[in-house]
């Protein structure tokens, strides 16, 4: 993200861009995907966090119609500065490709499954990425 359109003190970078999603996703119905950069840190050290929000009557209340919602919220964090570059290369390696895979399969998934909301996170770790679903902590 360029320097002039960062929120960010200058000790935080986003560890992936616009255009890192764009690519991992290709194909993928990349305007039904909502996609937001966070302004501060997580606390448990999250760097990527996708969340599949159902097309329940019940989410029609902020005014929006319900053929504009998007099923797919994707969250990136920012990272220590100094911890960019390394964060970015594990995620864009691990975490990418499996965000997409996990996208594939919510659009995929039983009614049952697609009527309830999901999530999975990603953070580096190490010499890879951790990874946990729905909120749970990480292993």
């Amino acid at each position: 993200m360029p320097a002039r359109n960062r929120r960010l003190p200058r000790d935080l970078a986003w560890p992936l861009t616009p255009t890192d999603i764009r690519t991992a996703l290709g194909a993928r119905e990349p305007e039904a995907v909502d996609l937001d950069f966070d302004g501060r840190p997580w606390e448990d050290g999250t760097a990527l966090h996708v969340e599949w929000v159902p097309r329940l009557s019940a989410n029609h209340g902020g005014g929006i119609h319900p053929r504009w919602w998007s099923t797919v919220r994707i969250r990136v964090a920012p990272v220590p500065a100094a911890e960019r570059a390394a964060a970015r290369h594990l995620l864009r390696q691990d975490a990418l490709p499996e965000l997409a895979a996990w996208i594939d399969a919510a659009r995929r998934a039983p009614q049952t499954w697609a009527l309830a909301r999901h999530s999975r996170s990603w953070r580096p770790e190490g010499s890879g990425t951790a990874r946990r679903d729905d909120h749970r902590p990480y292993p």
